[in-house]
């Protein structure tokens, strides 16, 4: 069963958030609530859960390729 829902860590200062993954579509930004980093996907990854989350995105664990 597909998880949709993630807990992002934010790089620059550590906070964490849980979000709602989008099931069809990739999240290429998030805004951290406490520093206001815009957190960006990590070099090969293919969103932000992917690279900061505790779950990666849906078409991931779905075992597709990413927003492709």
């Amino acid at each position: 069963m597909t998880e949709t829902v993630s807990t992002l860590t934010c790089p620059a200062c550590g906070h964490a958030s849980q979000e709602d993954m989008p099931s069809d579509s990739c999240v290429w930004f998030h805004e951290c609530a406490r520093c206001g980093t815009l957190i960006r996907p990590k070099p090969g990854d293919c969103c932000v859960f992917c690279s900061y989350g505790t779950v990666p995105c849906p078409p991931i664990q779905d075992g597709g390729t990413c927003c492709g």
